[in-house]
């Protein structure tokens, strides 16, 4: 089936993941790709701006503490509505495998509340992209489909710019209509709606996503948290002194063994609290050793 450039007859290298316009292709919005990359302007700025602000509101919620604090964090948390536009992700592993937007929203305000309150109560549960590390379920597809529809605003633009620079989406019949969708809206600090512009393929509308927004894998996950960060922090927490001074750290593969260690979020959870009681941010540590493989190897996949 063709790609976006292929159907639309756009030569050489796009600025816009090129997508395969009849099915879910299996790449996903990363929130921290986003963050690092800050490309491209003004678009990746919008859409930090849209995720900071959002989850700022609904960690504030939880901080709060008054019942209405709560339903108001909640509420906010019950429209991540199946962002199918992109033709990213996998319908079956995203929000029409798991229920709809309401489940979703329940796993992440539920733990926000219980396991991972006092992460958030700190501050140090600060960006979305936090969200798989500690949250049951959400993984790159859940991760994905949240990201998209709070920077969809953000992504519309950038795609109404994709209309400007390239004639071909309005050229040999191709058409671009406009359409009411849910968007965050970064000054009133809640969802509205907005008029965007989008191209039309088949009878279906279009959403473009930045090239080097999405991945097959997400930078940030909690599998790769836990073998890197969590249990590094567990070798240094077990780690004994030798005669001679050598520090003697249990292997990794060892700890794995111990059931209060076992791979997992809740281990991820109770990991990073002792160590912020300890005074060391061991997601600030992750995202700094995440942010180094990926400017050393030049390649998100290979620091994957």
């Amino acid at each position: 089936m063709p790609t976006v450039s292929q159907y639309y007859k756009i030569a050489g290298p796009v600025p816009f993941v090129d997508v395969e316009i009849n099915f879910d292709n299996r790449l996903y919005v990363d929130p921290h790709a986003i963050r690092l990359t800050q490309s491209p302007p003004p678009f990746a700025r919008q859409a930090l701006d849209a995720t900071d602000s959002f989850f700022s509101e609904v960690t504030n919620s939880v901080i709060s503490g008054t019942p209405a604090a709560h339903r108001r964090g909640n509420e906010l948390l019950q429209h991540f509505y199946e962002p199918w536009e992109t033709r990213l992700g996998m319908a079956a592993t995203g929000f029409r495998g798991h229920g709809g937007a309401a489940e979703v929203g329940n796993w992440i305000w539920n733990t926000f509340r219980d396991d991972a309150e006092a992460l958030v109560r700190i501050g140090a549960l600060r960006q979305i992209e936090d969200l798989p590390l500690f949250v049951n379920k959400v993984d790159r597809d859940i991760t994905s489909d949240v990201t998209t529809r709070i920077v969809f605003h953000a992504l519309a633009q950038f795609t109404a710019s994709m209309i400007e620079k390239y004639p071909q989406f309005t050229a040999d019949g191709n058409i671009v209509r406009a359409f009411e969708k849910q968007v965050w809206d970064t000054d009133a600090l809640a969802w509205s709606t907005a008029t965007v512009t989008l191209p039309v393929v088949n009878g279906k509308e279009l959403l473009l996503v930045p090239a080097g927004w999405a991945r097959p894998t997400l930078l940030l996950s909690a599998g790769r948290f836990y073998e890197t960060s969590v249990l590094s922090y567990a070798q240094l927490e077990q780690a004994v002194l030798s005669n001679d001074g050598r520090l003697l750290k249990t292997p990794k593969d060892r700890l794995k063994t111990q059931s209060a260690l076992a791979r997992g979020r809740g281990t991820n959870t109770r990991v990073t609290r002792r160590a912020i009681e300890n005074e060391f941010d061991l997601i600030a540590h992750f995202k700094a050793f995440v942010a180094a493989q990926l400017f050393k190897l030049g390649d998100g996949e290979a620091a994957a």
